[in-house]
């Protein structure tokens, strides 16, 4: 059986399905649970829930969650502690119980479909490609194979997602991308998806991207710098998008303060170089970090870093210090040499 086929065996024995997404869900994590709910609704689950923690703080997020009209709710440790046996439990866009979610480890999870890498993965249905630019891709593959119903808000979901997952197709874009965008394309709502690509910046955004360029190290063809303590998390994607693009920078990584946790994200057009390695290699051992050779994220709780200063510019100078080294380290580079 094709994949798409195993999935609506499995969801032929469900009567609720809670689709879990990760923490901070972008449009690619939200399209596929949006997509996913609908080929669960197509197989007879009268009952779907999408359910995220942490904040949905990118303004490109919050506009594709109005704009779309998303049912999304908050995770709640109850769902997994009084499941029962014909309630469905499904990850998109990640895949490990307690990883970039507030699922506790040991949950048994039914469904994960995902993109991004990741090891020993388990589920009682799993499709996981890493060769794709976009779970939402998966997720057409699905709606196209099982004949769902695919109204103009959800083409314009998947078709936005796979955009904005592969930076309009130039990034990590397959022929499975352009093959499922053509296929979306005819049903997609343009106007919607023109109001989805320009959606209006906060001050705190265009503030904390200032704080990266000002603050920004170069050592070599690498850019680290830091966005200061902020409440925009989603501002540090966008701050690393723009300096990786300063003349001569091939790797970009950018962290801040966020609430109680240091938050990174990384980006690298330098085959050489794995950004997702080098930030779970860096800190593994304090927090956690990963994701594409090309594109990465990581967080790393402040602990003790907490206890010891409550100045924020005394706590801001230590941890610059502390993951300006270990980066370096990594990344073979002398401290010495950075500008």
């Amino acid at each position: 059986m094709s994949h798409a086929q195993q999935l609506h065996q499995l969801l032929g024995e469900g009567s609720k399905i809670n689709i879990v997404c990760h923490n901070n869900p972008d449009p690619d994590c939200l399209a596929s649970a949006l997509a996913l709910g609908r080929i669960a609704a197509a197989a007879g689950i009268d009952e779907q829930q999408i359910l995220y923690s942490g904040d949905i703080s990118h303004q490109q997020n919050r506009a594709f969650v109005n704009l779309l009209d998303i049912d999304l709710r908050p995770f709640e440790p109850t769902v997994v502690q009084n499941r029962q046996p014909d309630s469905l439990l499904a990850f998109v866009d990640h895949s490990t119980p307690g990883e970039n979610n507030t699922v506790p480890p040991e949950t048994n999870v039914d469904i994960v479909i995902d993109h991004h890498p990741a090891e020993e993965i388990d589920a009682r249905f799993v499709d996981h490609r890493e060769e794709l630019g976009a779970a939402a891709t998966i997720l057409t593959e699905y709606v196209r194979a099982l004949d769902v119903d695919l109204d103009a808000d959800l083409a314009t979901a998947l078709l936005f997602a796979i955009r904005s997952d592969t930076l309009d197709f130039l990034r990590g874009a397959t022929n499975e991308e352009y093959d499922a965008a053509g296929y979306l394309h005819e049903y997609a709502d343009q106007e919607m998806i023109r109001q989805l690509s320009t959606p209006s910046v906060s001050g705190g955004t265009l503030d904390a991207i200032s704080t990266a360029i000002d603050n920004r190290r170069i050592n070599g063809a690498v850019l680290v710098s830091h966005v200061g303590r902020t409440t925009e998390r989603d501002a540090l994607p966008q701050a690393v998008d723009y300096l990786v693009r300063l003349e001569g920078v091939q790797t970009a990584i950018v962290f801040g303060l966020v609430n109680d946790a240091i938050h990174l994200s990384a980006r690298s057009p330098d085959a050489r170089v794995n950004v997702g390695n080098i930030l779970n290699e860096a800190f593994d051992d304090v927090g956690s970090g990963g994701g594409h050779h090309d594109v990465a994220g990581g967080e790393i709780p402040l602990g003790i870093f907490a206890d010891y200063t409550s100045d924020d510019a005394q706590l801001l100078d230590m941890i610059e210090q502390i993951i300006t080294a270990r980066l370096f380290a990594e990344l073979n580079l002398s401290e010495e040499a950075a500008e």
